[in-house]
């Protein structure tokens, strides 16, 4: 019998070959059997990595554009004829539905089409005669060694979001994908390679909190792209910041959804339980609070109580399965500990998703869709980011009363209002304060050519994902200021303050 697989680091185009001193599980969260070993990343496998990328930046940022845009279309091209089997690694080590990691996949896909347009998104600005036979142009230049940490509920989108920007800019990379689910960034960093991307210029190594802190501490990077927890991201802003690194560090969330009197109450219902238990309620963009304006509350949760009852859990392998099973049983535990907690504190548990019925194996990191209706700000509930397939329903007098409760929330990452008045929805995007707002869409994740982001809790530092926050992220600023002697024009005062 063939044991767990051995996942390890790739380093200058090629695996390590080196031993681990540690590594960690890797499950199947439909079965819960053992699948792989992941080499942990020490300090030295660490600078390893981090030199083979800056062995090779000189060369890839010296590439042409065109050079830098003809590998990332192959790559795409790559990306787009194996879709399936990096959705299937997907599912078969985070657990969400194949459907699920499909569409994860394709937003990835979204973001290195977006990157492919490299020539125009590096384009500076230039003004003739600025002063008198003076011209004044700005550049964009790649930063050098760059490094993404990457979370498990999106093992192939997130690292999309920001790899394929990062080398189209002309940065070389070191990818830290999370321990729970790391073989998506190794396949991925193979069709890299395949797509004819030199040596070096991307590299994955593995860990856990030991190969965090020593890309954070490392001289050699210039800036850090991260995903996951508020504590963790405010944790990994204020160490790299104080090693000098440019960081942007996305956060946690808690999403509101919004529904008022005027809504088409199908259509939130729906998005309630789209939004709220897809992929088992671990991402970020997750609805995990619905904010019924009365007097909508008790027909609304009705409506997504019967909704719930048709959905069918199980392995996401399955025709059929609407959600997976949660990444760990560790999370599966954390997860149910807040429905126990709801219900002491109060809250009306409408559907218990504990003991849930499911189409998989018995060995599974099970917990079905839950819901609670009249929770209360102060509950755990609602104040934690649960990230899991709960979602709570708070009743609001009033839309005021709505937005102060969604505002006086310390995560602002992403909102939705459901609305038939224009009104009040153009109001609503004014006055909430949020980076991310859904009118009629309880999913607002912005497409490739704008920028992901939220406000308050959920982002340190001030750079969003991808789009032209990403070009901006990925390289810096430089200007130009240009005059060439001229014999026609000699003694011609050249319109500057000290000039003769």
């Amino acid at each position: 019998m063939s044991g767990p697989a051995r996942i390890t680091h790739r380093i200058g185009g090629k695996p390590w070959d080196g031993p681990a001193e540690r590594a960690g599980d890797v499950f199947d969260p439909a079965t819960g059997a053992l699948t792989g070993r992941v080499d942990f990343a020490a300090p030295a496998e660490v600078d390893l990595a981090v030199a083979a990328a800056r062995r090779a930046f000189p060369a890839w940022r010296d590439a042409s554009l065109a050079r830098r845009s003809a590998v990332l279309f192959a790559f795409r091209e790559l990306l787009a004829a194996r879709a399936d089997e990096l959705a299937a690694l997907v599912t078969a080590e985070h657990g969400k539905v194949l459907a699920d990691a499909a569409g994860e996949v394709r937003r990835g896909l979204d973001c290195v089409e977006f990157a492919c347009g490299v020539p125009h998104l590096l384009k500076g600005g230039f003004s003739e005669n600025a002063a008198t036979l003076v011209d004044v142009y700005s550049l964009r230049q790649p930063l050098g060694v760059v490094a993404v940490i990457s979370p498990f509920n999106f093992p192939a989108m997130v690292p999309l979001w920001f790899v394929p920007l990062a080398i189209a800019c002309g940065n070389t990379v070191v990818l830290k994908p999370s321990e729970k689910d790391p073989s998506a960034a190794n396949a991925l960093a193979e069709l890299f390679a395949e797509a004819g991307l030199p040596d070096g210029v991307f590299n994955v190594v593995h860990g856990d909190k030991v190969a965090v802190d020593a890309i954070l501490d490392h001289a050699d990077v210039r800036a850090v792209s991260f995903v996951g927890s508020t504590p963790i991201a405010r944790y990994v802003y204020q160490r790299a910041t104080a090693a000098g690194k440019r960081v942007q560090a996305l956060g946690g969330a808690k999403n509101h959804m919004v529904v008022l009197p005027d809504a088409d109450l199908e259509l939130a219902a729906d998005a309630a339980v789209s939004a709220g238990f897809g992929s088992a309620g671990e991402r970020c963009m997750a609805v995990s609070a619905v904010v019924a304006v009365d007097p909508v509350g008790d027909e609304l949760v009705a409506r997504i109580k019967e909704r719930m009852a048709r959905l069918r859990v199980g392995d996401g392998r399955r025709p059929g399965c609407d959600m997976g099973p949660l990444v760990t049983a560790a999370h599966r535990d954390r997860v149910a500990s807040y429905v126990d907690a709801g219900v002491a504190e109060g809250a009306e548990l409408v559907v218990d998703g504990r003991g849930q019925v499911v189409d998989g194996a018995a060995g599974g990191f099970w917990l079905g869709p839950t819901l609670f209706d009249r929770v209360g700000p102060e509950m755990s509930v609602y104040t934690d980011e649960i990230f899991g397939p709960v979602l709570s329903v708070l009743r609001a007098a009033s839309y005021t009363e709505a937005v102060e409760l969604v505002n006086a929330n310390p995560y602002g990452n992403g909102t939705a209002v459901f609305t038939n008045d224009g009104g009040a929805a153009r109001r609503f995007q004014h006055e909430i304060e949020v980076g991310m707002v859904g009118i009629n869409v309880p999913i607002p994740v912005p497409v490739a050519h704008y920028s992901f982001g939220g406000w308050k809790d959920s982002l340190f530092g001030d750079t969003h994902a991808y789009g032209p926050d990403g070009v901006h992220f990925f390289t810096r600023a430089k200007v130009v200021t240009s005059r060439w002697p001229d014999p026609a024009h000699r003694g011609v005062n050249l319109g500057f303050p000290h000039a003769t």
